[in-house]
């Protein structure tokens, strides 16, 4: 049975039970802060867990797409772990509970086959309970499980949390028995690999704190209903309804390593091993490869890029792994090229969109492999380096600090540091490395749990919320209107007033202020309340459907429950409306002249100007922006209207609206389109007409980070004074240059080409003057004990390259048998330098330019024997340097 047939039947069945099909939340968890991304089939639903928002359904159904990655370094070492894979779940909002979930299971576990069930032998399923759970094992015998399958265990395992603050509640788990090959007997507790947990049915119930591990928390209390969350690992099942041993070896990923086995020559699991933890390391590494590969399309797929923080540092080194675990099998072309479109085939049936979007898909995995085939180069020639010092200064261990350095600083792999300096005869010091790595580890989970605030306490915002439901926006029609202040809510949450002077979030039971959300900075403005004003300073939402204004009360006092007017900021609304209108042009006219895969990856819309992110592979042209430019203002001029309407989700991709990657969408969803020019899912505000905004100006276009580029423009107003700024500038240079305005350019490019020349001639010019003395200072040496010694301070000024030449210049004009040592001191922005340089036979007789230069400085600087150097001493101390250098030269 197929996987994709797995999904079907999971979902026909509990569609068939009265659940609702909700599809696949993106893998990037935008809504959550403690979550790079989905980890969970439940996690999409955590809203509805926790009370903050009503479901729009008691019972649903999903198969989610999941990343997780803590285990990343057991991939491929058990038959358990992946960092992509596909969770089915069920779901109750505060209708049936335990009874019902095991039954449902149960239901779908042993129907027959053809009745569209899995048709599991009753004698292969085992369940756990929590420890005191008796009225799960009362289900679980009522169903027809015998007692001695069902199995009690602690906290660790069978009570559920997502690992931070939020909903929890005890679980109970199925496994199956899949036959003594696989392992002993006795049940899960004994062992994992011959019982495969498939199903875990979570009885979500309370509210857990912040703890420490998976068993060291608080329970808080109840939540507002008791709820069932489920998952059923697909690629777990799909496993035993295929016959294979484990998730690796399933239809979606086994074609993968049968590619790379093809491509390396190397054979897969030909010790015939059930169990993925005996496997040979060539196994390992291919089920390495294939897991890493699918989950690289699968996160590209859903708009993550690589770079080098956050999600897309999660994406990188999971595609390095794998680039790196085809070349420990011998394969050094780009694999990716090879192993992309295998997974791609793999996926889209049960992904359409990912053969739809592969174009832009392999263009950024491309680029990531040849980028990091350009660091494994580099990163080679720096490790050649530090081999052949190491082995010069007679070492056999290669430094833990330099290999963490290459690791850490270049992205170069351990693995291939241990095996090139095993090639030179060296090991590696792995215990300083391992050292490194956790004290940075550490240093990196200190930092992701500061950022783990789990679910704050919004208590004070639910209680607003409960009190009246949603609060209605109007802003789309009005920018003003009468209202009710339904709560104020002060440091210690909710409170009866605040009075002239204090800080005071305001919920209105209606208002006209936009919420910051979509990149469109918040609407501003006064809310009049009996006597009192306040100026709204933000607007938020905190939760969903709850818009609460922060603000200042400036004139008497405010109270909850009075009357007030809102009114808004007019013309700060509408330069925001002109921006967030040339935002979606801008990224329309993008893709034209880019592409599809231009899409947009952040924005900002302020009064007057924006800033556009979008993914893109290289630097766009110059000529492109210009285009660009051209395209959207002639739209302006065009004045199409600007219409804004709600419509189902799938009726708006129908429209060919554009949604952006890595959000949800609810059912209906709001689509903004500028004539038939730009259609795009938007919830922000916009100018009536194209006309309305008057001028777009695009200033700068540049790289935010890999892959990624950021145009910044002006729109209306501030779009004209910036043209009038420049062309007052041009009219000046024309001026001083006494030419038209349009050879300015010319001009100034001929001034900037003669200065440049200039510097050259200078410093040509200077470094004559620096060496031109060379010959009489080589003459005038002192001899100290037999040592020739040349001590001179260089220029004021002069470039260090100059100091550096004239002291190896000095000391070349000296016989090689005569010893030789030529101190420079030189002067330059308030500080002291000097250069020390020391001939062979100088050298023969104990003298070192090194120690000298230390010595001088106390000991500061670096080089080596022949030639050192430093500086950063106050400028009136280059005499001393040239006098210690003396002293220590005459006492040897």
């Amino acid at each position: 049975m197929r996987t994709a047939e797995v999904k079907r039947r999971f979902l026909a069945h509990f569609e068939a039970n009265g659940h609702t099909v909700v599809p696949s939340a993106p893998l990037p968890a935008i809504d959550d802060p403690n979550l790079l991304f989905v980890n969970a089939g439940m996690v999409q639903f955590v809203p509805y867990f926790l009370g903050q928002q009503t479901p729009p359904f008691r019972r649903a159904v999903s198969v989610q797409k999941c990343i997780r990655t803590p285990d990343i370094d057991e991939v491929g070492k058990t038959s358990r772990h992946g960092t992509f894979f596909q969770m089915n779940g069920n779901f109750s909002f505060g209708d049936y509970f335990k009874e019902e979930a095991i039954r449902l299971s149960w239901d779908l576990m042993t129907k027959p086959l053809e009745a569209g069930g899995f048709g599991i032998d009753q004698s292969k399923i085992w369940a756990t309970v929590y420890l005191d759970d008796d009225e799960s094992i009362g289900y679980w015998r009522a169903v027809g499980l015998p007692a001695e399958r069902i199995v009690r265990r602690g906290k660790a395992d069978n009570f559920w949390s997502m690992g931070i603050p939020g909903p929890c509640g005890p679980c109970s788990e199925i496994y199956i028995d899949r036959g003594p090959a696989y392992g002993r007997e006795g049940g899960p507790e004994v062992d994992e690999d011959r019982y495969m947990e498939v199903w875990n049915n979570v009885f979500m119930q309370y509210e857990r704190g912040p703890g420490t591990d998976k068993e060291n928390y608080p329970i808080l209390g109840d939540l507002p209903a008791q709820n069932i969350d489920t998952g059923m690992g697909l690629e777990r099942m799909a496993s035993i309804m295929q016959g294979v041993d484990n998730l690796y070896e399933i239809d979606e990923v086994r074609p993968l390593i049968d590619k790379a086995c093809e491509l390396t020559g190397k054979r897969y699991n030909v010790s015939h091993t059930t169990t993925a933890a005996e496997s040979h390391p060539d196994d390992v590494r291919l089920r390495v490869i294939a897991d890493h590969v699918r989950t690289s399309l699968m996160l590209i797929g859903d708009g993550v890029t690589p770079s080098n923080e956050g999600r897309g540092y999660v994406l990188r080194r999971i595609m390095r792994r794998a680039i790196r675990a085809m070349r420990l099998l011998g394969y050094e072309d780009p694999a990716l090229p090879e192993l992309l479109p295998v997974a791609r085939d793999s996926m889209s049936p049960s992904y359409p969109e990912i053969a739809t979007d592969f174009g832009r898909i392999s263009q950024y995995a491309y680029a990531e492999e040849e980028a990091f085939r350009s660091t494994l180069r580099a990163g080679t020639t720096i490790l050649d380096v530090a081999v052949a010092d190491t082995k010069k200064a007679g070492g056999k261990t290669l430094a833990g600090d330099k290999a963490f350095q290459l690791h850490d600083t270049y992205g170069f792999p351990i693995d291939l540091t241990l095996e090139i300096a095993a090639e030179q005869g060296l090991s590696v010091d792995t215990d300083g490395f391992k050292r490194l790595m956790t004290e940075q580890r550490k240093r990196a989970k200190a930092d992701a749990q500061a950022r783990k605030t789990g679910h704050a306490d919004l208590s004070a915002y639910r209680g607003a919320l409960d009190a009246g439901g949603a609060v209605e926006f109007t802003g789309y029609a009005e920018v003003s209107r009468e209202s009710k202040v339904r709560a104020l809510i002060g440091g210690e949450g909710l409170i009866t007033s605040a009075s002239e002077g204090e800080l005071v979030e305001v919920v209105l039971d209606v208002t006209p202020f936009y919420a910051e959300g979509g990149g469109q900075l918040p609407d501003l403005g006064l809310i009049t309340v009996g006597g009192g004003k306040v100026e709204v300073l933000d607007v938020q939402q905190p939760l969903p459907g709850l818009i609460v204004h922060k603000a200042r009360v400036v004139e008497g006092e405010v109270r909850s429950g009075e009357a007030g007017y809102a009114q808004i900021d007019v013309e700060r609304r509408r330069a925001i409306s002109r921006a967030h209108t040339a935002t979606h042009l801008v990224h329309q006219t993008m893709r034209n002249f880019l592409g599809e895969s231009a899409t947009q990856a952040g924005s900002l819309n302020a009064p007057g100007r924006l800033r556009f992110d979008f993914n893109t592979p290289g630097a766009v042209p110059a000529s492109v922006l210009h285009d660009v430019e051209q395209q959207v203002n002639e739209v302006l001029m065009s004045d199409l209207e600007v219409r804004a309407f709600v419509t189902s989700q799938a009726e708006a991709k129908r429209l060919g609206a554009m949604a952006l990657f890595g959000e949800k969408y609810g059912e209906y969803v709001r689509v903004v389109e500028v004539g038939e020019y730009a259609r795009e899912l938007c919830g922000g505000t916009h100018a009536a007409r194209s006309g309305q905004l008057g001028l777009v100006k695009i200033l700068s276009e540049a790289s935010i980070g890999s892959g990624v580029r950021r145009v910044d423009a002006l729109v209306g107003m501030d779009a004209f004074r910036h043209l009038a700024k420049e062309h007052l500038l041009v009219s000046r240079l024309a001026e001083l240059y006494r030419v038209p305005s349009e050879q300015v350019a010319d001009r100034v490019e001929q001034t900037v080409a003669q200065l440049r020349d200039a510097e050259r001639e200078l410093e040509k010019m200077r470094a004559q003057l620096v060496l031109g003395g060379a010959a009489a200072l080589a003459e005038g040496a002192l001899d100290l004990g037999g040592v020739a010694y040349v001590g001179t301070e260089a220029p004021e000024g002069a470039a260090v390259n100059d100091v550096r030449t004239l002291a190896q210049e000095v000391r070349g004009r000296f016989p090689a048998d005569r010893p030789a040592v030529v101190a420079v001191a030189s002067r330059a922005n308030g500080k002291a330098s000097l250069i020390v340089a020391v001939n062979e036979a100088a050298k023969s007789r104990g003298v070192s330019a090194q120690d000298l230069v230390k010595g001088a400085l106390s000991g500061r600087g670096g080089g080596n024997a022949d030639l050192a150097q430093g500086g950063g001493v106050p400028a009136d101390q280059a005499p001393h340097l040239l006098a210690a250098v003396q002293n220590a030269v005459q006492s040897r």
